[in-house]
């Protein structure tokens, strides 16, 4: 890894960030266990700013652990909004409702002279702050995040269709939105039930709505209104290299544990069941019962309360229980990465603004100050002052290798929206113009064109075969009888 100190001047200066007035938006994004919440305390200290909370999970009161929220003597008296903030049977907020409450909040403390700092861990949260007129959906239809809150969500009851199979939910698509059926896979029921609900909870095809938000994002850009909601914004992506960081997970989730982390899931479970004996039915599928710590123990507790089970046969359980927590972390922190590389990267790069990420390499939890707080407070301070920021890239070795990467990949944007593509010839359906140009140009793709064009030949050469025989039969037929005439 480079030095921050002496890389961070080594390369030309990026444009003044452009301003109509200087309403500064700090946003800290990072998979889990980065540091995304110390660089935020460290801003916000140094810049006299408050924080925004952006994970789901950590809106919920009562349970510091299971949902990693920041400990209160590490907040360094930095006031947090939006955090422990909702009870256990609350809902977890969808879309509309945090942007417009967290928009709410930008106001406020702006309006005390003060800077807001975003700290995302559910990005399609942040993302829908930091840009205008998000596509519906966006946010929900790939991911990884812990769990899909959309501005559109149903619920089975209300259309039991919903319930139904892959195959039943493409047919109905069909029938509402063909144009968003040939766009998904016939596997990927998720999607398909998707765009669905929101059929049935707009009234309008899914496509149509997508394709009119795309107009209004091309308006946007030719009004010169710019797609990120504040001119002066900065995302900082706290990274590290992966296996630095699935290490440190598998730490954390131990001292989760040590901390008390099999108590707040007790004391969860607990709830459920008084919930139950009053006859009230808790949807587990929702809200802070998707959080991992819990799911994953909710079938040990279950089993210690029905006492069938020896205390080896419970010890293992509770064992494996632990790791599947581990395992579930490492995925989760992977999915915010990809969000970040993937969605995030797009909407930047539509919006001509991925100058305005920045990768912090945390790798090195000994190098914070040079790595993290130097270049982080010494670009904030630039951007305040409106001066010149420097090129992303320069900062580490893996900014400049995860962005060079990025760079390398940039493609114009399509208009509409991509399509399955089916081969006849391998019996496989592809989602996507580039995943059918991948698959055309394969080495299977290409041993089924020759394995069938053996196949037309070999039943060519039998068709032909048959033919003759036919033909012969009728000749030998004809030649008997004509034999009998003759005779």
């Amino acid at each position: 890894m480079l030095s921050a100190t002496r890389t961070f001047f080594s390369l030309p200066a990026l444009p003044a960030l452009r301003s109509a007035r200087m309403d500064p938006l700090i946003t800290v994004l990072g998979a889990t266990g980065t540091g995304k919440s110390k660089l935020a305390v460290d801003l916000a200290s140094r810049f006299n700013g408050e924080i925004i909370n952006g994970d789901a999970m950590q809106m919920y009161r009562g349970l510091p652990i299971i949902t990693n929220q920041i400990p209160i003597d590490e907040r360094n008296g930095v006031p947090h909004h939006l955090l422990s903030c909702i009870d256990l049977d609350a809902e977890a907020w969808r879309i509309g409702l945090f942007k417009r409450e967290a928009l709410r909040i930008i106001d406020d403390i702006r309006s005390r002279g003060k800077i807001p700092i975003l700290v995302g861990g559910t990005h399609y949260y942040t993302q829908a702050v930091l840009f205008r007129d998000q596509l519906v959906g966006e946010g929900v239809d790939d991911e990884g995040e812990r769990e899909q809150l959309t501005e559109f969500s149903s619920t089975s009851k209300q259309w039991p269709i919903l319930d139904e199979p892959a195959d039943v939910l493409l047919e109905k698509l069909r029938e509402v939105d063909p144009v968003m059926a040939a766009r998904w896979h016939p596997n990927d029921g998720r999607k398909i039930r998707r765009s669905l609900e929101i059929f049935f909870q707009t009234g309008r095809p899914a496509s149509e709505i997508y394709n009119e938000q795309k107009a209004q994002k091309k308006e946007a850009l030719t009004q010169d209104e710019g797609l990120l909601r504040f001119p002066n914004t900065l995302v900082f992506w706290v990274h590290s290299d992966k296996e630095i960081l699935n290490a440190r997970l598998d730490a954390r989730v131990d001292d989760m544990i040590e901390q008390g982390l099999m108590t707040e899931a007790q004391k969860m479970s607990d709830y459920l069941q008084e919930q139950a004996a009053q006859g009230v039915e808790v949807d587990t599928t929702r809200g802070v019962w998707v959080s991992i710590g819990f799911k994953e123990l909710a079938k040990y507790f279950e089993a210690v309360r029905q006492g069938e089970l020896s205390e080896k046969e419970l010890e293992d359980m509770k064992r494996n229980s632990l790791e599947l927590i581990r395992t579930a972390t490492r995925q989760y922190g992977s999915s915010q990465v990809k969000w970040i590389r993937n969605k995030l990267w797009r909407a930047l790069t539509e919006a001509g603004e991925t100058r305005r990420l920045y990768l912090l390499d945390s790798s090195k939890v000994q190098d914070w100050s040079e790595c993290i707080t130097e270049p982080s407070e010494k670009i904030v301070q630039l951007m305040l002052q409106n001066e010149a920021t420097p090129d992303p890239k320069s900062l580490s070795q893996l900014a400049a290798d995860e962005f060079g990467a990025k760079e390398a990949q940039v493609r114009p944007p399509k208009d509409g929206i991509d399509i399955c593509y089916t081969c006849e010839t391998c019996n496989k359906t592809l989602a996507g113009e580039d995943q059918w140009n991948i698959h055309l140009n394969s080495h299977m793709h290409k041993r089924g064109l020759k394995s069938a064009s053996k196949r037309k030949l070999r039943d060519e050469y039998f068709r032909q075969k048959e033919l003759e025989a036919l033909e012969g039969a009728e000749n030998t037929k004809k030649a008997k009888q004509a034999s009998e005439d003759a005779s």
